[in-house]
């Protein structure tokens, strides 16, 4: 197979204009190969954000994108147009990043930033209505970096779900498929994620109140 390159910017698409995702893996299957590059060109923004957040290393979730893509590609034939191709991506890429992890040790990741940029810096559009204060600004820093901090802290099960629910907005019967979890056994790590993440932000949380 020759390979698509996963880049550090994606090409930028429109919102789901064209085909979907089912269609297009129709259409690889039948040889079409822009119909897979299309696919990777939708897709590896996302994937290569929450590949990052998940395992913490910027160039290593470059690389690991790539692996995913592969992997999507020659397994092809096994996908299950029942179910969304969003789904049974993340769970590819969900069984490449925690193979990775348990071979190293987890480095601190980023809930919100999107891959490449400086944590320390908030994202333009973060602060919604009015100009903010600078004290708000720095409130809301260090709000968003102990948010992160949080996560990264939490184990690998925990943490995939939080960016799963909360990250990639995935619905709870989406998440069990990717994670090939009982419903709810989701819910419930979910919930007892939460309340570790509750725990640690305690501090600021009350100051909010």
């Amino acid at each position: 197979m020759s390979t698509v390159p996963v880049t550090q910017k994606a090409r930028s698409l429109p919102k789901r204009q064209g085909p979907t995702d089912e269609a297009l893996v129709a259409e690889a299957l039948e040889g079409a190969r822009d119909a897979f590059e299309t696919l990777v060109q939708r897709h590896q923004k996302a994937l290569v954000n929450h590949l990052f957040r998940l395992t913490g290393n910027r160039d290593g979730a470059l690389d690991l994108a790539q692996e995913v893509f592969t992997k999507v590609y020659v397994s092809l034939a096994s996908y299950n147009p029942e179910y969304r191709f969003t789904t049974w991506l993340y769970r590819i890429a969900s069984n490449c990043a925690i193979d990775q992890l348990r071979r190293k040790q987890p480095q601190t990741c980023s809930i919100h930033q999107p891959a490449g940029e400086d944590r320390r810096e908030p994202a333009e559009d973060s602060y919604p209505g009015n100009e903010p204060t600078p004290l708000d600004a720095l409130r809301l820093q260090e709000l968003q970096e102990r948010l992160d901090d949080a996560v990264a802290t939490l184990p690998t099960g925990y943490r995939q779900l939080i960016l799963l629910r909360h990250r990639q907005h995935c619905r709870y019967d989406e998440i069990a498929r990717i994670t090939r979890l009982p419903l709810g056994t989701v819910k419930n790590r979910l919930f007892r994620a939460r309340e570790m993440l509750r725990l640690q932000l305690s501090d600021l949380l009350e100051h909010e109140v």
